[in-house]
C-alpha cells in the first residue's frame, strides 16, 4: 500500500517538476560527504532547509540512484526514486522547514576517482549523481560541507575552510563554509596530495594556488599572472569580486580545459608547464575565463540555455581582454580574427546559429557571444558599456538572468540605437562578416597582417621583398604568415628567407620554419640545428622529426642532444624521442628494451589520458603492442574522458582483428573489471 501511494504521489507531482522554483525555495544544504576510494560510494549526512512557497504535500531533492539509510527530521516522511528523493508531509505556504536524512551515493558520473585524487565536475546539472541538490540552475542554495578524508588527503571545497578536525586516528574533517547562494551545478569538491601557494588580489580577496608536490618548480609559471588577471577583472568589470576566497586546482584527466565552480575553480593539469612550456600552451586564457565566469555565471546565472551566451560569451570576450592587457592589442585582434574565421566557415557552410539557439555549439556562445560584445562595446562606447555591465550585475547580483535583462541595461545608459545590433549579433544565424571585417580593420597590425595574406597566390618571385620585409619586422603573426607562405617553394629561391626567418629573434617565427619546413638543406642544418635548444617543446618536437629524418648519418647525435628533454605535461618530446630511439639502427642497442618498456610504460593508468593517448598512437606505429598494452588499452576504452574513450575503442577494434587477440582475450575475461568486460562482450557481439 505504501508503494502504490508513493506512485500515486510521482504521478500527481510529475507535472510539477520544472515548476518546483513556484513551490519552494531551498535556502541552505549543510553536507557531510565521504568519499569511499575502494567501492567509489559517497557516503553522506544532509541537513536542508527550505522555505515553501505554495502549500504541497510533496516536494524534492534531485538525487540520481541514492540510497536514503536514515531520516533523521520527525513530521514527514521520505522516500527515493530513480532519480529524486522525495520529502512527503503538510507543507504550508510561507514557513520555513528542515530535513536530516543520510545516503549512499554510487556514481556513474560528476564525481571522479583518479588514482590519488578525487575531484567533482557537475556542468550544467550533475550535480545530483553525488549530492542531493537541485539540477535547476534558478534556485540558488548556500552549501556548506564537511569532507571527511584520509589524514593524508589536501581538501579542497567551495568557500572558506573554517577548521580541518581529527575524526579519528586516519581520518580528518575540513569544514567549508560558504556565505552566499549559488546554483548546485557550482558546487564542487578536490581531494588528493596537493600543495599549494598563497598570494592576495590587490583588494584583499584570498587566492590559492593549487599544485603537485613534484611541480614545485612549474608552480610561477603555470599561474604567471594571475594576480595580475584578478586585479585587471576587478577594475574592468568595476564590480568587487563577490566570493569570500578564489582557489584553482590542477587535476588529472579533467573532462574540460576548466570549470568555474564558485571559489574554486578546478582545472586540467595539461596547463601545468614549466617556463619552456609556457611559450607554447600556458594557462592564462583558462584563468582569466574561469575567473571572470565568478561574476557571469556565478553571480548572475542564466534562466535557461537561451541565454547561455550571457555566461560563455562574457567569460571569453573578458579573457580576450586580459590578454590585450597582458600582450596587447595585436594578440586581441589576432584572436578575435582566428575566431572570426571559424565563424564564417561555419556560416557559409550554412551553420551558423543564433546566439539566442539554447542548442547552439560551444564555438557560437564562446567566440560568436564574445564578438557581439566587442561590436556593441565600439558601438556604444567604453563608457556606457562599463556602466551597462555595472548596473546588469549589481541590479541581479545572486539570482538569474535573461538577455534581456542585460540588453535593458545597454539601453538605460545609452542613446544610442541597439536594435539592429540585437539583430545582427543575437538573433540572425549567420556570421556578420562584413561588421567584423570592418571592426578588425581598425587595427593597423591587421591591415599589414590582410596585406601579407593576400600575398598568398603571388608567384615567390615577385613578393620576395614583402615576405623579407615581414620576416625581419619580428611581429608574431605576420612574420609567422610570410614563412608559411614558403612552404613547397623552390629552396633556391627561399633560402636566404628562411636563413632570416630562423636568425630571428622571434620564437613563434622560428617555431614556424620548424613545423612548416618540408625536409632540412643542407645549407640550412647549421642554423636548423640550433632549434634543437629553443625555448619551445613545439619547435624542439618538430625540429628533432625533421633533422632526423633529413640526414640519417646524424640521428645519434641528434638524439644525444635531446635525451633529457620531457616535452608539456604529455612528454610530447620524450615520447617522440623514444620513438625514433627504438627504430634507429645502432643507437644504444644495450638500451632499447629499456626505451620499449618505457614507451609501453606510458600507456597504464597511472598517467594522464593525453599522454596514455599520445603513447598508444606510436605503439601502434611501431607495432609494439604486448599483454601490457593491451589490458590498457582495454581499460582506456572505458575512460570517463569520452575523446580518449572514443579514440581507444577506435584502436582497439582494429586491434582485435588480429588472428588469436581476441581468443586470448577471452582466456582471461575474469581478469577484467565489470566495466571492461561489459565493454568486451559488446565488442565481441559486433
Amino acid at each position: 500500500m505504501k508503494h502504490f501511494l508513493f506512485l500515486l504521489i510521482l504521478i500527481v507531482t510529475s507535472e510539477c517538476y520544472a515548476q518546483q522554483t513556484d513551490i519552494v525555495d531551498f535556502k541552505r544544504i549543510d553536507a557531510t560527504l565521504k568519499f569511499e576510494t575502494d567501492t567509489k560510494k559517497v557516503i553522506g549526512e544532509l541537513d536542508v532547509e527550505f522555505h515553501v512557497k505554495k502549500a504541497s504535500d510533496s516536494i524534492y531533492l534531485d538525487a540520481v540512484a541514492m540510497e536514503i539509510t536514515n531520516v533523521a527530521s520527525s513530521g514527514f516522511k521520505m522516500q527515493s526514486s530513480e532519480d529524486k528523493i522525495w520529502i512527503l508531509g503538510k507543507f504550508k505556504a510561507g514557513k520555513m522547514y528542515q530535513a536530516r536524512f543520510s545516503y549512499i551515493a554510487s556514481p556513474q558520473q560528476t564525481l571522479y576517482f583518479t588514482g590519488d585524487q578525487i575531484w567533482t565536475q557537475g556542468q550544467g546539472k550533475y550535480t545530483s549523481h553525488w549530492l542531493p541538490s537541485i539540477d535547476d540552475m534558478n534556485d540558488k542554495i548556500e552549501f556548506d560541507l564537511q569532507i571527511i578524508a584520509n589524514s593524508q588527503a589536501t581538501v579542497i571545497a567551495n568557500g572558506a575552510l573554517k577548521e580541518v578536525n581529527n575524526i579519528d586516528v586516519s581520518n580528518r574533517g575540513w569544514q567549508f563554509d560558504m556565505t552566499q547562494p549559488m546554483s548546485s551545478y557550482l558546487v564542487a569538491v578536490a581531494l588528493g596530495d596537493f600543495r599549494k601557494k598563497e598570494i592576495n588580489s590587490q583588494s584583499g580577496i584570498p587566492i590559492s594556488l593549487y599544485y603537485k608536490s613534484e611541480d614545485s618548480l612549474k608552480v610561477e609559471p603555470t599561474y604567471r599572472y594571475t594576480r595580475e588577471i584578478f586585479d585587471f577583472l576587478e577594475a574592468e568589470i568595476g564590480i568587487p569580486y563577490p566570493w569570500q576566497n578564489y582557489k584553482q586546482i590542477p587535476v588529472r584527466d579533467f573532462l574540460y580545459a576548466g570549470m568555474e565552480n564558485t571559489t574554486a575553480t578546478i582545472f586540467s593539469e595539461a596547463f601545468v608547464v614549466d617556463s619552456i612550456g609556457f611559450n607554447d600552451r600556458n594557462y592564462i586564457n583558462v584563468n582569466a575565463h574561469e575567473l571572470a565566469h565568478h561574476w557571469f555565471g556565478n553571480l548572475v546565472t542564466e534562466t535557461s540555455g537561451e541565454h547561455h551566451w550571457l555566461q560563455e560569451g562574457f567569460a571569453t570576450y573578458y579573457a580576450h581582454l586580459v590578454e590585450k592587457e597582458l600582450f596587447g592589442s595585436d594578440y586581441y585582434y589576432w584572436q578575435l580574427y582566428q575566431t572570426a574565421e571559424q565563424l564564417r566557415e561555419l556560416s557559409e557552410a550554412g551553420k551558423g546559429e543564433s546566439l539566442l539557439n539554447a542548442k547552439a555549439s560551444s564555438l557560437t556562445f564562446y567566440e560568436k557571444g564574445a564578438w557581439a560584445l566587442h561590436v556593441l562595446r565600439e558601438l556604444i562606447g567604453d563608457e556606457a558599456f562599463k556602466k551597462a555591465i555595472e548596473n546588469y550585475l549589481r541590479n541581479n547580483k545572486f539570482g538569474n538572468v535573461t538577455t534581456s535583462d542585460f540588453l535593458r541595461e545597454v539601453r538605460a545608459v545609452s542613446t544610442v540605437d541597439i536594435d539592429r545590433w540585437e539583430e545582427d549579433w543575437l538573433k540572425q544565424t549567420a556570421f556578420n562578416s562584413s561588421q567584423a571585417f570592418n571592426s578588425l580593420s581598425k587595427s593597423d597590425f591587421m591591415n599589414r597582417y590582410f596585406q601579407v595574406s593576400s600575398l598568398r597566390a603571388t608567384p615567390v618571385l615577385q613578393k620576395i621583398g614583402e615576405l623579407r620585409d615581414a620576416i625581419l619586422g619580428g611581429n608574431d603573426f605576420i612574420g609567422q604568415e610570410a614563412v608559411y607562405q614558403l612552404s613547397g617553394e623552390d629552396r633556391f629561391v627561399t633560402h636566404a628567407l628562411y636563413e632570416e626567418a630562423l636568425e630571428s629573434k622571434n620564437l613563434y617565427i622560428r617555431q614556424a620554419v620548424a613545423v612548416s619546413m618540408d625536409g632540412v638543406s643542407e645549407r640550412l642544418k647549421p642554423k636548423f640545428e640550433k632549434l634543437l635548444q629553443d625555448s619551445s617543446y613545439v619547435t624542439i618536437e618538430a625540429a628533432l622529426y625533421s633533422l632526423w629524418s633529413s640526414f640519417p648519418e646524424e640521428r645519434s647525435r641528434y638524439l644525444d642532444v635531446t635525451r633529457s628533454v620531457e616535452g608539456f605535461q604529455d612528454k610530447n618530446v620524450r615520447q617522440l624521442w623514444l620513438a625514433l630511439a627504438i627504430i634507429t639502427d645502432g643507437y644504444r642497442t644495450e638500451e632499447k628494451t629499456t626505451f620499449v618498456n618505457e614507451l609501453r610504460g606510458y600507456t597504464g593508468n597511472t598517467y594522464s589520458f593525453e599522454l596514455r593517448q599520445l603513447a598508444f598512437r606510436y605503439i601502434n606505429e611501431l607495432r609494439l603492442y604486448n599483454d601490457e598494452v593491451l589490458d590498457n588499452l582495454i581499460d582506456a576504452s572505458v575512460h570517463h574522458n569520452w575523446r580518449f574513450r572514443n579514440a581507444s575503442r577506435t584502436l582497439f577494434s582494429e586491434i582485435i582483428k588480429n588472428p588469436g587477440t581476441k581468443e586470448e582475450i577471452i582466456k582471461k575475461m575474469d581478469s577484467f573489471s565489470e566495466k571492461e568486460q561489459q565493454f568486451l562482450q559488446t565488442q565481441f557481439k559486433e
